[in-house]
């Protein structure tokens, strides 16, 4: 028996060596690829999202495709090093769920520059001081991000691609005791997302004073410091602030995921697998919005998404948000978006990037 794990801990060996041997080798040849570059671009989302599609095609297991996934995305985040550090904005501080979606699009060797508000997160992007940003931009139970949705229609970035997160949440504290719990801090959404579950399993807390925070990983900094108060934050959120783990995956939806855009100065070119979005206003008179929505059906482009939004500028008007299947430069695209600048009093296209994996 001890023969034959030897044997098997030496194929092992062998293999690492090699493995090692070639991720060397991939990063010698994106070193290559980066000093012939003419445009300083380091990051090509399109890029990136073929060769995992192609992985996964090839994928065979026994490791999931999500495994692959994240593996592959740490190794290509090595070699977009080796050219120059990526930063990237997002919602601070450290433990938040737009970091962690951060790091789940770039891989860990980015630079996160932490922010205040989403404000904040595009001004960064705008300034050059952050290569791309990070914003939520809806969530599957509680619906749009109104703030990111008015920035979106007033800044000059354009949409370079989108991360689906899964949501979990955890309730933490100081003490694991939770009859010890004076309070709760937490951000008002999550406070939404977990609402059936608090009123189930904390009932005999009737007292506990829930307050809101900036953030989840902001909430978790206050309940560090306070020995009475518990937080609802991430995982990660109780790791970085050295919390205990009182429950896990407390959300009401086991479903929850909220949607990111990375925003960016980068105009991505079609990966075969893309994403379009707009903004879209008419005049206020009968039928006007399905004769804006009209040209989509009539070249067969699919419409994954529409929101409505006050325009800000007259009273009881709107712009409509609006993601289609496909990218601003398919034939069928271009085609629909001719035919809705005609009848539209505003198209303004946020972008084309390649749709989450």
């Amino acid at each position: 028996m001890a023969e034959q794990f030897k044997q098997l801990r030496d194929q092992i060996d062998a293999i690492d060596s090699e493995i090692l041997k070639l991720i060397n080798a991939r990063a010698k040849l994106a070193q290559q690829i980066g000093q012939r570059k003419k445009n300083g671009i380091v990051y090509r989302p399109e890029r990136e999202a073929q060769i995992l599609a192609r992985l996964k095609q090839l994928n065979t297991g026994p490791l999931a495709d999500d495994r692959i996934t994240q593996l592959f995305i740490e190794i290509m985040s090595l070699c977009r090093a080796l050219e120059r550090p990526t930063i990237v904005a997002c919602l601070g501080p450290r433990g938040t769920f737009s970091e962690e979606a951060a790091l789940k699009r770039f891989g860990s060797t980015i630079t996160t520059l932490a922010c205040d508000s989403i404000d904040e997160v595009f001004r960064k992007v705008e300034s050059g001081a952050a290569d791309y940003g990070v914003v939520p931009v809806e969530n599957s139970t509680e619906g749009a991000i109104g703030r990111t949705m008015d920035l979106l229609l007033q800044t000059s970035l354009t949409v370079c691609g989108e991360i689906q997160l899964p949501v979990h949440q955890f309730l933490m504290a100081q003490n694991p005791e939770l009859t010890s719990i004076e309070k709760i801090y937490s951000h008002p959404q999550s406070f939404s997302q977990c609402h059936e579950w608090l009123n189930t399993n904390l009932a005999h807390l009737s007292g506990t004073k829930r307050i809101n925070a900036s953030s989840n990983a902001d909430a978790a900094r206050l309940a560090a410091a306070d020995k009475d108060a518990a937080a609802i934050a991430s995982k990660r959120a109780a790791e970085v602030f050295k919390l205990t783990i009182c429950a896990e995956n407390i959300e009401d939806d086991p479903k929850n995921t909220t949607r990111f855009l990375m925003i960016g100065a980068q105009q991505i070119v079609a990966s075969g697998n893309d994403k379009t979005s707009l903004i879209m206003s008419t005049s206020n008179r009968p039928g006007a919005i399905h004769e804006l929505l009209a040209p989509l059906a009539q070249h067969d482009v699919s419409m994954t998404r529409l929101e409505s939004r006050p325009s800000r500028t007259h009273l009881w008007e709107y712009v409509f948000f609006v993601d289609i299947e496909g990218h601003q430069n398919d034939k069928n695209i271009i085609l629909a978006l001719t035919s809705i600048r005609e009848k539209a009093a505003l198209l303004k296209i946020l972008g084309s990037y390649p749709a989450a994996q």
